[in-house]
């Protein structure tokens, strides 16, 4: 598709149009990694302190606009107002610590005889980053940040939803100094631009998050140019709470852990493995806790939980959830946009659709199981492998579980899954490679070893 079109963005809780955009076609791709590659030429060239010195100045111009950023995130993705200053938060964080690497990203010495043999750290080139609609700041910032700082230029192609953040990033990457098409976000429809992008010659590396179905079809593009990549994909992830544990401490936790971002996250603990003999106890504390969830204008400070990012993912939440599936479920308002209840489903089959698919919606199921064998089954019962969860006061047990569980990301007593100081990624199907921690720039880099004769 090679004539003009474009995007128009929805605010997911009015259902009105708050902006139109351009949507990038191939000709505007190509002209940006062209562009790119010139500006990361001189880049990769530049003085490492001034590099570092650029990011975070980006970083506090960023910091500056935390509130204007927030704000855009609301009206685009209908997140709540708490999560979106968290998300630009976060993108000025991701860019001070990658900024912290750049100085750091040291080769080695290895020991060889008859010379000396050194290893080299060397930017890929362009980078493309296609982001997903669910956390549009955080996760565009997860791949620019990094390859940036390793030396490279980066385009970043947002999800057609939600490209308004991701203009404004480019806008404040210039205002703080950064040369011109280092960064470039080019806004458009997956079958075109991000086609495109995958296909390029030009772009060395693709750092893709969004769904398995997606991420294979862009690993078979990747693999006719032997381009690299980086895939985080999707989750079905396990929460498992065992009886030794602070039942009221996990079911206090439990509601958000699958109800943050209205369940649009990857790593949500949607599948809850209650052992037995406290299921019925853990039930009955989780209830009233999921039906008081305050769903509404995201906003509004008080809101809990806001709407689902389309009509297209609202139905394909329903189609998950019939009427007559029993469990427990909390309101939402009444009007225009795109609402779902938050929903507990118990009494389902542990292979039931719901409990082995990914709804990717504020829905989760409750299963019961009788020990460790039985539970780590379970979890391990599903194509993916992202996240999850293990409560119990047993350190032996969390240890045994952390190795049994087939998954990238655990958490002991917690939800946690993503910190910018530690690796993220995921197990089978949920994706390929890791992102963030202190390794994230060398995923960015070329290794290039040099031997040096020392004999006569």
């Amino acid at each position: 598709m090679s004539q003009s079109y474009e995007l128009d963005v929805l605010n997911p809780a009015t259902e009105e149009v708050i902006a139109t955009v351009p949507g990038a076609v191939e000709q505007d791709v190509d002209t940006a990694v062209v562009r790119a590659a010139a500006a990361q030429r001189a880049w990769a060239a530049a003085a490492p302190a001034d590099r570092t010195r650029l990011l975070r100045r980006f970083a506090g111009v960023v910091d500056d606009h935390i509130g204007e950023l927030a704000q855009l995130e609301v009206r685009e993705a209908g997140h709540t107002i708490g999560n979106a200053r968290w998300e630009a938060g976060n993108v000025r964080d991701l860019l001070d610590y990658a900024a912290g690497g750049v100085e750091r990203l040291t080769g080695r010495q290895i020991p060889v005889p008859g010379g000396i043999d050194l290893t080299i750290l060397e930017p890929l080139g362009v980078v493309g980053v296609i982001a997903p609609w669910n956390f549009p700041m955080p996760i565009a910032a997860w791949g620019t940040a990094p390859a940036l700082a390793a030396g490279n230029a980066v385009i970043l192609k947002p999800a057609e939803t939600t490209p308004l953040t991701a203009l404004r990033l480019a806008e404040l990457a210039l205002e703080a100094g950064l040369p011109e098409h280092l960064f470039q976000v080019l806004p458009g429809r997956g079958d075109i631009a991000g086609d495109a992008l995958v296909r390029h010659p030009g772009v060395a590396k693709i750092v893709f998050t969004g769904s398995t179905r997606i991420g294979k079809q862009i690993m078979s593009l990747c693999a006719d140019r032997v381009k690299r990549v980086t895939l985080e994909l999707g989750g079905k992830s396990p929460n498992i709470v065992f009886a030794d544990a602070d039942i009221e401490a996990a079911a206090a936790a439990a509601p958000m852990s699958f109800l943050d971002n209205s369940g649009q996250d990857c790593c949500a603990r949607t599948r809850i493995l209650v052992q037995s003999s406290v299921y019925d106890r853990f039930v009955e504390l989780l209830a009233p806790a999921i039906e008081s969830v305050v769903v509404g204008d995201p906003a509004d400070e008080r809101t809990q939980m806001g709407p689902l990012i389309s009509k297209t993912q609202l139905e394909r939440v329903r189609s998950y959830v019939p009427d007559e599936l029993p469990g427990i479920r909390g309101t939402v308002p009444a009007g225009p946009g795109f609402w779902f209840p938050p929903t507990l489903l118990t009494g389902l089959a542990p292979d039931a659709p719901a409990a082995v698919e990914e709804v990717f919606g504020p829905v989760a199921v409750v299963l019961p199981f009788d020990d460790e064998e039985e539970a780590v089954r379970l979890a391990n019962a599903t194509e993916y492998g992202l996240s999850g969860s293990i409560w119990t006061r047993d350190v032996g047990r969390a240890l045994r579980m952390s190795g049994a569980v087939a998954a990238g990301n655990l958490s002991v007593n917690s939800h946690s899954s993503v910190r910018y100081w530690t690796p993220f990624g995921g197990y089978k199907q949920s994706g390929l490679g890791r992102e963030l921690g202190p390794d994230a720039l060398t995923a960015f880099t070329e290794t290039k070893n040099v031997f040096i004769s020392t004999e006569a």
